[in-house]
């Protein structure tokens, strides 16, 4: 039998528990979103804290100071003390071949993936806003929002505003969008202001409704040159339009 048809259960098994862990820390943290919100916390530190500390179990009536403790305190942080991590031939299948089709295997390869932030900055720009959109049809994963903000404003490159704007557009169009919004940290609004000042810097504003393009002799002989330069302007002030409605999405109300 050839070798590559040899079916690894060990590794399938690895992956099923890994997608089973990942689907239940999104549940769980969900149902720490609602219970914070019922809660009416004053703070986003507090509803932070909240949601962060959902796989915490309290004690039972049971439990006595002297007494054996049967179950770990932090079970999470137990069972990642035995987990050792990802191999390097993980990292590399993540670097080569990232294409989760839930926001569960999102979140979970996510954060297994082995780059630096300008690997996952390229990684972000080749999944587009489509596949987010698709991905986080319900929400965005708790603190992914704001990460992805601080990523893009951190590693923006010339030459990339277009496909960073379509990134912005795709998750502005995900569930619970401006709940997610509300909740950015300062940090993240921070960056998310710096993001649409340097995308602004470099699409600039519509020309006035007044002004037009001077014209000498030899311009009035090449109206090729005028159309080229309205068909410029024409992209610039759709592309000015783009970012303040993104910039109204979310929450920001000034360039400066």
């Amino acid at each position: 039998m050839d070798r590559s048809e040899i079916i690894d259960f060990s590794a399938l098994e690895k992956e099923l528990q890994a997608a089973v862990e990942a689907d239940e820390k999104y549940q769980r943290e969900n149902d720490a979103k609602f219970r914070a919100i019922h809660q009416k916390v004053a703070t986003y530190e507090e509803f932070r804290d909240i949601v962060l500390a959902s796989h915490l179990k309290p004690l039972d009536k049971k439990d006595k100071a002297e007494a054996p403790r049967k179950q770990p305190w932090n079970s999470v942080a137990a069972g990642c003390k035995e987990k050792t991590g990802p191999t390097p031939e993980m990292e590399q299948v993540l670097l080569s071949d990232f294409q989760p089709r839930t926001a569960s295997e999102f979140m979970r390869d996510w954060r297994r993936f082995g780059g630096g932030p300008l690997e996952k900055y390229g990684l972000l720009l080749r999944l587009g806003g489509d596949v987010l959109q698709g991905l986080f049809r319900a929400e965005v994963g708790f603190g992914l929002l704001g990460e992805f903000l601080v990523l893009l404003s951190q590693c923006l490159q010339p030459g990339d505003e277009a496909a960073v704007t379509g990134l912005l557009e795709g998750l502005s169009k995900t569930g619970r969008f401006g709940l997610n919004v509300s909740l950015l940290s300062q940090a993240e609004q921070a960056a998310c202001k710096s993001l649409f000042r340097r995308l602004w810097d470099t699409v600039g504003g519509p020309c006035p409704p007044n002004q037009t393009p001077s014209m000498n002799s030899e311009d009035q002989n090449q109206p090729s040159c005028l159309s080229e330069a309205s068909e410029t302007q024409q992209c610039e002030a759709e592309a000015s339009g783009r970012l303040k409605y993104l910039m109204e999405m979310f929450g920001i109300c000034e360039t400066e």
